[in-house]
């Protein structure tokens, strides 16, 4: 296995929790918000925001598009931010450990931008990454190919010496398809072992 040059990391679920239902089950009920996500394609209007659209107006769009559930859809914007929770601990203990090691570490993240920018002022960690590869500024989305063709290209590091992680399969297969080395993230701490396995961390830098 050739030697590994950088880590990258999604954000959404390995950095910070993401979970929309929680909210909306706070927010509206569960039996509505059961109701919404059945009737309205949630997930493709959130797709547009990753894609560069700007949240606002996207979410409105969609809320006139479905007047029954207007109020519940424009939660996703006025609420955006109790949609995510407490970053994960230990994956932040793991990135600034690779850091102090010297060893680059990048995010490559589904995320629009203006929400992202909200993020990185509740969540510092996420502006702790040597650079970011995201989304919302690109246009295009993992696990489109062109996505990590770009962070290729735009480090100038070859595909078997970039270590990824991310919780969606998915998105850890289109990486290796691409020859990178990849990690599917169940947790800080399975990370960690992973990556003293790979000779990046210490054993005592493994999180509880």
């Amino acid at each position: 296995m050739a030697a590994i040059e950088a880590v990258i990391f999604d954000i959404g679920n390995v950095l910070i929790e993401w979970h929309p239902e929680r909210m909306y089950d706070r927010a509206v009920g569960q039996d509505r918000r059961k109701a919404l996500w059945d009737a309205v394609d949630l997930e493709a209007m959130n797709r547009r925001v990753d894609l560069g659209e700007e949240i606002a107006e996207v979410v409105a769009e969609c809320a006139s598009a479905h007047p029954e559930f207007a109020e519940d859809i424009l939660l996703w914007h006025r609420n955006w931010l109790d949609m995510l929770q407490p970053d994960i601990p230990g994956t932040a203990l793991v990135l600034r450990a690779l850091r102090n090691r010297g060893v680059p570490v990048f995010a490559l993240s589904n995320f629009g931008v203006s929400t992202l920018a909200l993020a990185d002022r509740h969540y510092p960690v996420l502006t702790e990454f040597d650079r970011r590869f995201v989304s919302g500024h690109l246009r295009v989305m993992k696990p489109d190919p062109a996505i990590y063709a770009h962070v290729e290209a735009d480090t100038g590091i070859a595909p078997e010496r970039l270590f990824f992680i991310d919780d969606r399969l998915e998105n850890i297969a289109a990486a290796a398809r691409r020859g990178w080395q990849t990690h599917h993230f169940e947790g800080p701490r399975g990370l960690a072992v992973r990556l003293v396995r790979e000779e990046l961390l210490q054993p005592s830098e493994v999180p509880d």
